[in-house]
């Protein structure tokens, strides 16, 4: 495996020097080391586990391993004498025709694709095929009654493919008071565009990427939709669902709408507060050959039992998954995820040991859940939350990691979703202990918040909440922990550079896995639940859970 320049802290001597210091802070925190953690992401990242991607040995070996970790810190099976809760599952591999041809305007237009653009489907069905659908540009895709915006009003796009833009109106927006600003609302995921064109009845959506709104570039695109695709099993085989999902880069988009006479800043101009959707006088033609298979995969689920209320649970959450073996670069093929989510998982395997370790049991239960199919929807904890083994309606919290800072430990720690529920006032209060400061976001236009497994919980009503290691580095300083971060979204978040190394820095893990233990366990020894705070989307279905008690 190669290893990235990112995890090494200089020379040995040096990272050695790193590492006794900040044990002692770790330890200052709570009773987890970073050695612990590091020792769970060699197994969990090693190239035996083929990058641990569902329905391959790689699962196997990963659903084995966290199993007998939980085994072996004493952490009874969460599932009715088991370890698993089956995900039932379908693979679908979608492999589009060569070439995209666009007719009808100024000139004949084809795109080719993965360089221009990459298409998918989640029906299952041997062919699909868009001939001659017609084009509408949809601006960014949302209905979203709350900000007064409908970018398909008065639009029937029934049998046509629409094409939207990546993120929502208030990224960049001059005008703050557009929707959240740069803090991306779900209506910005991509997630949610391809639900909204199915709701609407168009038979095909493709996504404009542009990088900075999107937070990656084209390489994460094409790694993430190329090849096999997992989703959870449907009754209707996803035909709900619209016949052909895809990205285009935005050089290709930019020929496409300038082919319709839309030239200039296309954010802008779908951003004004009259803007109604464009037909674009054009049509789309291109194919996919589908190969489909059904499979179950596997969540990972423990439990130590509430001494007095067992009954009522804390949830810590971690995807296990990751991409598994995929197109070569720089000679390797592995994408081992040790930061994505091989960290996540070692953090939470630490906090389970320390929970039984405790001098005294928590009063309510502890739930570990290590879930699939976070990089393919965030299937896992979907699957979770749709099937729940404990009720939602006393499930305290969900407190999730993934993808941790692997630079070390920070001055600061960043709240996903800061503002949302009041589990933040209980982070906020030991890193104030702690003389640590809470941040927001570092990244409030990437939408983590809607990224990973917790929003699963919040969606239903749990009060969820994910942080991850800030910018200012105790060792560095912030100008140097933000180089370090944005190096790695560039060239090794969903990369297989992305690997562990004996010198990688686990200190930032520690730190994070302390302040979640020492969280979660001051939470299962109250009596109260914490609550969803006023504006926040996820109320409404909390107060609906809760009334059923």
């Amino acid at each position: 495996m190669k290893i990235s320049y990112l995890f090494l802290a200089g020379s040995i001597v040096t990272a050695l020097f790193s590492a006794c210091t900040q044990h002692e802070d770790s330890a200052k925190l709570g009773p987890i080391s970073p050695e612990e953690i590091k020792s769970h992401i060699a197994v969990l990242a090693d190239d035996s586990l083929q990058g641990r991607r569902p329905f391959t040995i790689g699962e196997t070996k990963t659903v084995n391993y966290i199993s007998s970790e939980l085994k072996k810190a004493g952490v009874e099976p969460g599932n009715n004498g088991s370890y698993i809760q089956k995900v039932p599952m379908v693979e679908v591999t979608s492999t589009p025709s060569e070439n995209m041809e666009i007719n009808g305007g100024k000139e004949k237009l084809t795109f080719k694709a993965v360089e221009d653009f990459v298409a998918f489907t989640r029906r299952e069905q041997d062919t699909i095929q868009l001939k001659n659908s017609p084009l509408v540009f949809a601006g960014f895709g949302i209905v979203a009654p709350e900000f007064n915006w409908n970018d398909y009003k008065d639009l029937d796009v029934k049998g046509k493919t629409v094409v939207v833009l990546i993120s929502d109106p208030g990224f960049n927006a001059k005008d703050k008071m557009y929707f959240r600003g740069d803090t991306m609302t779900y209506y910005g995921r991509w997630m949610y565009k391809y639900e909204e064109a199915a709701r609407q009845g168009a038979a095909g959506v493709i996504i404009i990427h542009q990088t900075e709104p999107a937070s990656y570039g084209w390489s994460v695109i094409t790694n993430s939709n190329t090849g096999a695709r997992l989703y959870l099993q449907a009754a209707d085989k996803h035909k709900s669902r619209c016949k052909l999902e895809g990205w285009m880069t935005e050089k290709a988009a930019t020929k496409l709408l300038a082919n319709a006479g839309i030239t200039g800043d296309i954010r802008a101009y779908a951003r004004k507060k009259d803007f109604k959707a464009v037909p674009l006088n054009q049509t789309i033609t291109v194919g996919l050959s589908n190969k489909y298979k059904y499979s179950t995969s596997q969540n990972v689920i423990g439990i130590i039992k509430g001494s007095k209320r067992p009954d009522e649970t804390i949830v810590y959450s971690a995807h296990w998954d990751h991409f598994g073996i995929g197109p070569k670069i720089n000679g390797d093929s592995i994408y081992n995820g040790a930061v994505d989510n091989a960290s996540g998982v070692a953090a939470m395997l630490s906090i389970a040991k320390a929970f039984q370790k405790a001098k005294e049991k928590p009063e309510r239960s502890i739930v570990f859940l290590a879930v699939t199919g976070e990089e393919q929807g965030l299937l896992g904890s979907e699957y979770y939350a749709l099937n729940p083994i404990y009720p939602l309606n006393k499930t305290v919290a969900n407190l999730n990691m993934d993808a941790l800072g692997f630079y070390g430990e920070t001055k600061d720690i960043s709240i996903k979703g800061k503002g949302q529920n009041e589990v933040e006032d209980y982070i906020i209060n030991v890193l104030k202990e702690n003389k640590l400061e809470a941040v927001g976001d570092t990244r409030p236009s990437a939408g983590s918040y809607y990224r990973s497994d917790h929003f699963n919980f919040a969606k239903v009503g749990v009060p969820a909440i994910d942080i991850v290691n800030g910018f200012n580095s105790k060792e560095h300083g912030a100008k140097w922990g933000q180089e370090q971060r944005l190096g790695y979204n560039e060239k090794h978040y969903h990369q297989p550079s992305d690997a562990y190394s004996p010198q990688m820095n686990t200190a930032g893990f520690a730190q994070i896995a302390n302040i979640l233990f020492t969280v979660g366990y001051k939470l299962s020894n109250e009596t109260t639940f914490p609550q969803w705070k006023n504006g926040s989307e996820f109320k409404a279905a909390r107060d609906r859970s809760v009334r059923s008690l």
